[in-house]
């Protein structure tokens, strides 16, 4: 007899990919197997359809019910769910859009996903205290440029060559704009980050991007600077880091 971890992989099964396996196990007096199986489907299916809705809204104002439903049910299909926790859900769907026939046309659509995505992520990320400031004031100039900065767990980074950040303020309930997008107004790179309670789009220059950015793969302070300064010769590093360091973007460091 197949062991309960064999009978849940072979009902997941059935319900995401339509195997028969499980049909005559289910056969009881009332509903055939099949039937019962379509039931289970409908109910994954729509709940799955219903998270995808919440956590892209823009995408679905853009795309219109029919096509967002349609989408999410080919998603559904290819990336099942495989975390207990419904809010893991979803992360593939920007580079999903980006091959999907039919939204070849919306060229900025993924890009919108992603920006929708990372706002999800950083509504649920958790809380972190402020920088150690003491600390930081304990090491040795000699040691600045060995820094690894960390940032803020509900902090994500976004760069994309369309304008994004103004597509998403339009698409918003509560806007009132009627514009239409020019997608050659050239592209946006943004902090995405939650302070006090609430999440802030923050548009950012070349070098301050490439500083965080850097900083987000774990490059070292005098690395960091340098991509910084290649992306933007200008650039304000003591300016920039203060910014952060006081409005809780960086939250700690280590050698």
């Amino acid at each position: 007899m197949p062991s309960l971890r064999e009978q849940q992989i072979e009902f997941a099964r059935a319900v995401y990919d339509g195997s028969t396996a499980m049909e005559s196990r289910l056969r009881t007096n009332g509903l055939s197997g099949a039937r019962r199986l379509q039931v289970y489907r409908n109910n994954v299916f729509a709940g799955l359809t219903e998270a995808l809705r919440a956590i892209y809204p823009v995408i679905l104002r853009l795309v219109g019910n029919g096509f967002f439903d349609h989408a999410a049910r080919h998603y559904i299909e290819r990336y099942p769910s495989r975390s207990g926790n419904l809010h893991d859900f979803g992360g593939e769907f920007p580079a999903f859009l980006a091959t999907f026939p039919g939204a070849d046309d919306l060229i900025y659509l993924p890009d919108m996903a992603r920006l929708e995505w990372a706002y999800h992520r950083v509504f649920h990320a958790a809380n972190h205290v402020p920088l150690d400031l003491a600390a930081l004031a304990a090491v040795a100039p000699a040691d600045y440029g060995r820094l690894h900065w960390r940032l803020h767990p509900a902090c994500r980074l976004l760069a994309s060559n369309f304008p994004v950040l103004r597509i998403w303020q339009v698409n918003q309930d509560d806007s009132e704009c009627m514009e239409t997008m020019d997608l050659a107004a050239g592209g946006t790179r943004l902090l995405i980050v939650r302070r006090r309670l609430e999440i802030e789009l923050e548009t950012l220059s070349a070098g301050e991007y490439a500083l965080l950015h850097a900083f987000a793969d774990e490059h070292m302070f005098a690395d960091a600077c340098e991509q910084a300064f290649a992306a933007e010769p200008q650039f304000d590093v003591t300016t920039s880091m203060q910014w952060h360091v006081a409005h809780n973007t960086l939250v700690d460091f280590h050698l």
